[in-house]
């Protein structure tokens, strides 16, 4: 299980569970709602199957702060080539706004630097997310009319110099 916490700033990501894919499924509908709206395609019940049918607890993470559900995000292995995939990352409205995105997304491209691959994701038109992303380096692979496909390259890393009269 990893766990990854806010040096003491009461924020943890832990392991998701299969029984957490309801309290996700509903997260997403409530923060995707009004970018899906203004794109013409919310359905409430839709966007809550999709998240369903494509939750892998094993690549998802659940975002508690002070012990209470506050988000998810899902960082897997890309389908079709090397790196990661980040994809379903949401924080509940009352979480937002206080550079908690921005810590867990750093944890995450963290953990991809160490390993020298890139992370993919997926952002709706017109979604703020698309700032905390850029902020983070993530650049444009491609666009449609509904959706901005980004990618980040590892950070490059600086070897440790050797100690004076070694």
């Amino acid at each position: 299980m990893y766990t990854e916490t806010g040096g003491g700033r009461g924020w943890r990501i832990r392991a998701a569970r299969a029984a957490d894919v309801e309290p996700v499924a509903e997260l997403k509908a409530v923060v995707m709602r009004d970018d899906l709206e203004r794109l013409g395609r919310y359905d409430a019940h839709r966007v809550r199957q999709r998240l369903r049918d494509e939750f892998r607890p094993e690549h998802t993470s659940v975002v508690e702060v002070d012990g209470a559900f506050a988000g998810c995000v899902a960082f897997g292995p890309h389908p079709h080539g090397p790196g990661r995939y980040l994809a379903h990352f949401y924080l509940a409205p009352e979480a937002q706004g206080r550079g908690l995105g921005t810590a867990v997304l750093t944890a995450l491209l963290d953990r991809a630097d160490a390993d020298g691959v890139p992370v993919r994701l997926t952002v709706v038109q017109g979604s703020a997310a698309r700032r905390l992303y850029e902020r983070a380096g993530f650049t444009i692979e491609s666009e449609d009319p509904v959706d901005v496909r980004m990618v980040r390259e590892p950070a490059l890393r600086t070897p440790p110099r050797p100690a004076a009269g070694s």
